[in-house]
C-alpha cells in the first residue's frame, strides 16, 4: 500500500519554488494541507476518521499561479488529481454535467495511475516472457524431445530406455545451448532485421452508443461499452513484424495479462479516498451576486447546493465501486472580480476554512518567471531551437524589456498575468521560429533592441496590441 506523501511543509515549498515564482502564502497553505494528510495517517483510529481535510480557496486574478500550484502539489504528492471548472456543472434538472462526475473522473485517473505503476513493477517479468515467446518463434522446440520426468514415478527402466533409444539428454542440452545463443543474439540486436509472425489481440471496435441525457446518467455510455466489451470475445490477428517491434508488442500484451486488475481497482479506490485532490476552478462564477437569482444566475445556487455534500463528505457511486469523499482535498480558486467569497452559500463557505490571496505579478516577478524556474520560458525556447542546431541566447536587458512590455500590455488591455509572457515571447521569436530550419549561422542572440524592433509597432498601437498580444 502506497504511503501518503511525508515531506515537511518547508520541503514542499522548496519544491514548489522550483516551478512557481512568488505566492509564498498560497504555497504555505497547500504545503500545510499536504502535511496534515500525513499527520492524519499517524493518528490512531477512531479519531483518524474524524479529522477532515482543511479545504482551501485561492483568491486572485488569472495567470498568477493558482492552477499551477495545485497541479505541482498533486505531482509532488503522487496523488490522483483532477482540475474541473465549476461553471461547467449545473443543478440537477438542467442539461449539463453532474457534480458527482468529478469523483468518477478522479477514480478513472487513479486507476490509470495505479495501473501504470503496476506495469512498471512487472516490466522485467513481462519483458522476459516476451523474450521467451520470440525465441519460441525463432527456434521452435524439437517435437521429438520428450521430458524425462514424464515417466512413471520410480521407473528407472523408463529413463534408461529414453537414454538408450532416443538419446534425449544430449538433444535437450543442444537445444538449450542453441536457445541461449539465440537469446544473446537477440539481446545484442543481431536479429533486429528478422521478421516473425505472431498472433496478437485485436482491439475490438465496440458499437458506438451515444446517449443524450441529463446530468446523472452521463457515464451510461462508457458503462454500456464496457458491457459490450465483455459480450464480444477478443479477436486474434496474425501480424508480421520485425523482431524489435514484435518484442515491444508482446511485452505490452504480457503487461496487460499480468496486471491484477482487482488489486489495481482496490488500490485506486483507496488512493482516491485517502489522497485525491480536486481543483475547483472558477468557483466565483457560481457565486450569486447580491442574492440576484434572475436570468443566468438561476442555477448557480443550485450548483453550490449540489457541491456541498461532495465537499463535506458523501458516498458517490461509480462503476468501480463506492467512493467516500470525506477525506478528498478540495482546492477552489477564483478571481472574484465581480462576486466575493461571502457571496457563496454559508454552508459551502464553511467547508473552505483556509482562504489565501494571490497577488498580481509585476515586472520583477516576470523577469524571474522568464529565467529562474526549471521550466522557464527562455529555457524552453533554448531547448526548442537546439533541435534545429541553433544556440539561442537571451541578454539580461532583453529579458527586462520582455517583462516590461508584458506588464505594460496587461495594464492597458486585460490583466492575464504570466500568460501574457507566452504571447509576447511567441511574437518576439516568430521570425526565428519560421526561419530556424534554413538558417546557416549556429547562434542567435536576443537583444533588447531586437525585442523592441519586433514589438514596437504592436505595443504603440493599443488597438492592435489588444488583438495580437
Amino acid at each position: 500500500m502506497k504511503k501518503v506523501h511525508s515531506q515537511t511543509p518547508r520541503q514542499t515549498v522548496a519544491e514548489l519554488d522550483k516551478y512557481i515564482v512568488g505566492q509564498a502564502d498560497a504555497k504555505r497553505s497547500v504545503a500545510i494541507a499536504l502535511r496534515n494528510r500525513w499527520r492524519r495517517q499517524q493518528v490512531p483510529s477512531p479519531l483518524r476518521e474524524e479529522i477532515a481535510p482543511k479545504n482551501i480557496i485561492m483568491i486572485g486574478p488569472t495567470g498568477v499561479g493558482k492552477t499551477e500550484i495545485a497541479r505541482r502539489l498533486a505531482t509532488l504528492a503522487e496523488s490522483p488529481f483532477i482540475k474541473v471548472e465549476a461553471s461547467k456543472f449545473t443543478e440537477v434538472g438542467y442539461v449539463g454535467r453532474d457534480v458527482e462526475s468529478m469523483i468518477r473522473d478522479l477514480v478513472e485517473l487513479a486507476i490509470s495511475m495505479v495501473k501504470e505503476e503496476e506495469k512498471k513493477r512487472i516490466e522485467g517479468l513481462a519483458a522476459a516472457n516476451a523474450e521467451d515467446k520470440i525465441l519460441d518463434l525463432l527456434l521452435p522446440p524439437t517435437p521429438a524431445t520428450h521430458d524425462v520426468s514424464q515417466g512413471p514415478a520410480g521407473d528407472h527402466s523408463f529413463m534408461l530406455r529414453e537414454f538408450d533409444g532416443m538419446d534425449t539428454l544430449p538433444a535437450r542440452q543442444a537445444d538449450t545451448s542453441t536457445r541461449e545463443k539465440f537469446r544473446q543474439m537477440l539481446r545484442d540486436g543481431k536479429l533486429n532485421e528478422r521478421e516473425v509472425e505472431l498472433s496478437l489481440n485485436e482491439s475490438h471496435q465496440m458499437p458506438m452508443v451515444e446517449i443524450m441525457t441529463t446530468s446523472g446518467l452521463e457515464d451510461m455510455q462508457s458503462s454500456l461499452q464496457d458491457a459490450f466489451s465483455k459480450l464480444f470475445p477478443k479477436k486474434k490477428k496474425n501480424r508480421k513484424l520485425k523482431v524489435p517491434d514484435a518484442l515491444d508488442a508482446l511485452t505490452k500484451e504480457e503487461m496487460e495479462r499480468l496486471v491484477d486488475m482487482d488489486k489495481v481497482m482496490k488500490e485506486a479506490l483507496r488512493r482516491t479516498e485517502e489522497s485525491g485532490i480536486v481543483f475547483l476552478d472558477e468557483i466565483d462564477k457560481i457565486a450569486s451576486k447580491g442574492g440576484n437569482s434572475q436570468g443566468p444566475d438561476v442555477s448557480r445556487e443550485g450548483v453550490q447546493r449540489d457541491l456541498l455534500p461532495i465537499v463535506e463528505g458523501t458516498t458517490v457511486t461509480t462503476k468501480h465501486g463506492m467512493v467516500k469523499t470525506d477525506h478528498i482535498l478540495f482546492i477552489a480558486s477564483g478571481a472574484f472580480h465581480v462576486s466575493k467569497p461571502s457571496d457563496l452559500i454559508p454552508e459551502l463557505q464553511g467547508r473552505f476554512p483556509i482562504r489565501v490571496e494571490l497577488h498580481a505579478l509585476g515586472k520583477d516577478e516576470f523577469v524571474r518567471i522568464l529565467t529562474e524556474p526549471e521550466n522557464a520560458l527562455t529555457k524552453q525556447y533554448v531547448a526548442l531551437m537546439e533541435t534545429e542546431g541553433i544556440e539561442l541566447e537571451f541578454e539580461t536587458q532583453a529579458v527586462d524589456t520582455l517583462a516590461q512590455i508584458a506588464v505594460d500590455v496587461n495594464q492597458r488591455t486585460e490583466e492575464i498575468g504570466a500568460r501574457r509572457l507566452h504571447t509576447v515571447m511567441e511574437r518576439v521569436l516568430d521570425e526565428l521560429s519560421f526561419d530556424a530550419s534554413e538558417r546557416e549561422d549556429g547562434k542567435f542572440v536576443v537583444t533588447a533592441d531586437y525585442v523592441n524592433r519586433q514589438l514596437s509597432d504592436i505595443v504603440e498601437d493599443q488597438d492592435l496590441s489588444r488583438f495580437i498580444l
